[in-house]
């Protein structure tokens, strides 16, 4: 038999950009808005921002668009404070509610004007709707539910880090021979920047205005009637503090009574695993995970779930994660900050006791626990 000859080492792809593309520079973030509120997704992307173009050695812009007047000027300050060296205002009344075409044409237009190399939007309902569009109008790469983003230091690529096959593989994405670099990253998933203190002078910045030319009769749909979110006022998994999350490894859905039991005792919201939703077990708008909602709590309590790629990018980013688990070579505990290995049927209850005698508190019933934190 031949010897195996040896593997060759892969050689990196060397990029060399088209003349017309060297043009290219500043890392821009859209500033996403909607009746006179700024998303928190769109500062997270600024912090994030702030990052790329220093690495970069470019400037940081962020993109207001909206109606005239003092909330979009407001918008436009508060870039500065999250670190922008300048910000792009479109003012127009036909851009006071979100319309995908005229928002579109005016994203566009500015980015042919002013040409930066890479644009962030948030991955809302909104904006997965808006970078699609401009992506696809300027015939670049768009990278979606980024979680992690990165410079490439030898040929100044940036490298968009999403979840692939199911949530089972992380993969890096790489646009190359065109501009802008496009990415939508979700809510919670960068940490949010500090603004400047207050003792520092006021951090300014210069405003550009730019008019796309929109005219309202040229746009078919029209705004006839706003209806508000009935659970506007709720609180959201992904706003909460404190998650106790439960999955497969309870066992059964009776089982779940005792992740509502020690979230009910914490004032915590329930989670729960991609397999206890589609087990059934609990609503699906309580799916931690990739297809389910992004969290960054303060503390994370997961129970019977093992921590797949697909669960784990959706809560990763907590400042504390306690993990239960009677597999000791569950992925989970390659992360976990405290790890219990047992049974979750055994380790949850006297996980509750634990915390009852500490705040002083004793757990409710289950039926109560239940209804007061749906």
């Amino acid at each position: 038999m031949s010897e195996a000859k040896a593997a060759k080492p892969i050689k990196k792809r060397k990029i060399k950009l088209d003349e017309a593309l060297l043009a290219y520079r500043g890392v821009w973030v859209f500033i996403e808005s909607e009746r006179g509120h700024v998303h928190p997704v769109s500062w997270e992307l600024m912090g994030q921002g702030r990052q790329l173009a220093d690495q970069l050695g470019v400037e940081l812009c962020g993109v207001v668009m909206g109606a005239p007047g003092h909330e979009l000027d407001a918008h436009c300050n508060s870039t500065f404070h999250f670190g922008a060296d300048r910000c792009y205002r479109i003012a127009s009344p036909v851009l006071a509610d979100y319309r995908n075409v005229p928002y579109t044409k005016a994203l566009t237009d500015l980015v042919n004007t002013h040409k930066p190399e890479i644009l962030l939007l948030g991955a809302t309902t909104l904006g997965r709707d808006l970078a699609g569009s401009v992506a696809t109008t300027l015939k670049t790469g768009l990278t979606a539910d980024c979680t992690e983003l990165a410079i490439d230091p030898e040929d100044r690529c940036l490298l968009s880090t999403r979840p692939t096959f199911g949530g089972s593989l992380l993969c890096t994405i790489v646009t190359l021979n065109y501009r802008p670099q496009m990415a939508t990253v979700r809510h919670r998933v960068m940490p949010m920047p500090k603004l400047q203190p207050h003792s520092q002078p006021e951090r300014t910045g210069l405003v550009i205005d730019f008019d796309p030319a929109l005219i309202e009769t040229d746009i078919v749909t029209k705004i006839l009637e706003f209806i508000p979110d009935e659970l506007s006022n709720k609180q959201h998994l992904p706003y909460a503090e404190i998650i106790v999350s439960g999955g497969k490894g309870l066992g059964k859905a009776e089982n779940f009574k005792l992740v509502w039991d020690l979230a009910h005792l914490l004032g915590a919201e329930v989670g729960a695993s991609r397999a206890a939703i589609h087990a059934g077990w609990i609503g699906a708008d309580r799916q931690v995970g990739q297809t389910g909602k992004t969290v960054r709590p303060a503390l994370y309590i997961a129970a019977g779930i093992s921590g797949a790629i697909q669960h784990r990018v959706g809560m990763e980013g907590a400042d504390c994660i306690i993990a239960l688990n009677n597999d000791p070579n569950a992925p989970i505990f390659d992360f976990a900050h405290y790890a219990v290995v047992g049974d979750c049927n055994q380790t949850l209850p006297a996980l509750t006791r634990a915390f009852g005698q500490y705040l002083g508190k004793n757990a409710t019933d289950t039926n109560t626990a239940q209804e007061i934190a749906a």
